[in-house]
């Protein structure tokens, strides 16, 4: 049985989104099917996780609010990536990826190159559950080991990360555990790295302000509140269109709603989506 005790504390919360996803992979009318996601859950078996992960799986407003975005942004991040890879992408970058599983259960074109970029600790977790379950990708994977905090770009490069490819990139969960200044250095090393043509997809920041004071007061949860550091704030897209790109913000209720699972009540959360254009 593979441990999680050695993974840090802000990558533990992946253990939490795992969870949402075993559980939406269950339901009969799932967005998506996501069946490594009990393989991490169980190989996780007396961690206690972390405290989004409980409070992702408890009867409060914390928790209905964190499982539905987390439920419906992997579905959107899921036809986002694929449609760039149809528009033409053919690398892949998930910063943080954690123990997404997006290369083993899409079905990618050929030629696709993924690069999961995330702490050496939470790749050797997911690395080892993989290699216990003999499982395979469904397109050229390269586990990267770097910290978002040093040169995470060179330690890509390495990888065979070739810049001067049309690139998806995504940075999902991430930003809100970041500072301004951490935020914007890891999207200035993405648009340093993007060719035209490549696209970017992340979380906007609305919402944040709620989350934050349902996580001071819901049991279980208040770790939450000095985890999150807001990132970009409120519209990370104004960042993006003022270096060039060309952003899209999807609603998260109206996408939602779109997939045949409405919110049960309002939200500003969301999605932002931009592409790179000649001479961004």
């Amino acid at each position: 049985m593979t441990s999680a005790d050695a993974l840090p504390g802000v990558s533990r919360t992946a253990l939490g989104v795992a969870r949402v996803r075993a559980r939406e992979s269950a339901r009969d009318d799932r967005l998506f099917e996501d069946p490594l996601a009990g393989l991490f859950v169980a190989a996780a078996a007396g961690e206690p996780g972390s405290e989004e992960g409980a409070a992702a799986g408890a009867g409060n407003p914390l928790g209905a609010a964190l499982a539905f975005q987390i439920v419906v942004r992997t579905r959107f991040f899921d036809d986002h990536l694929l449609d760039a890879c149809a528009a033409g992408c053919r690398q892949v970058v998930l910063v943080a990826a954690g123990l997404d599983s997006r290369a083993f259960r899409l079905d990618w074109p050929d030629g696709v190159r993924l690069f999961e970029v995330d702490l050496p600790e939470v790749l050797a977790f997911k690395d080892a559950v993989l290699a216990e379950h003999r499982v395979r990708p469904r397109c050229e994977r390269h586990a990267v080991a770097a910290d978002l905090r040093e040169d995470w770009a060179a330690a890509l490069a390495a990888a065979g990360f070739d810049p001067g490819r049309a690139t998806a990139w995504l940075s999902e969960g991430l930003l809100i555990y970041l500072g301004a200044a951490d935020a914007a250095a890891v999207l200035a090393a993405v648009e340093a790295r993007s060719a035209p043509g490549s696209r970017v997809a992340l979380e906007s920041g609305g919402g944040h302000a709620w989350l934050r004071a349902q996580a001071e007061t819901t049991p279980g949860a208040g770790h939450l509140a000095s985890l999150w550091q807001g990132g970009l704030g409120d519209d990370p897209a104004d960042w993006l269109r003022a270096r060039g790109w060309e952003t899209t913000t999807h609603s998260l209720a109206a996408l939602a709603a779109g997939y045949g699972r409405p919110a049960r009540s309002a939200s500003q959360s969301g999605f932002v989506t931009a592409t790179r254009q000649p001479g961004g």
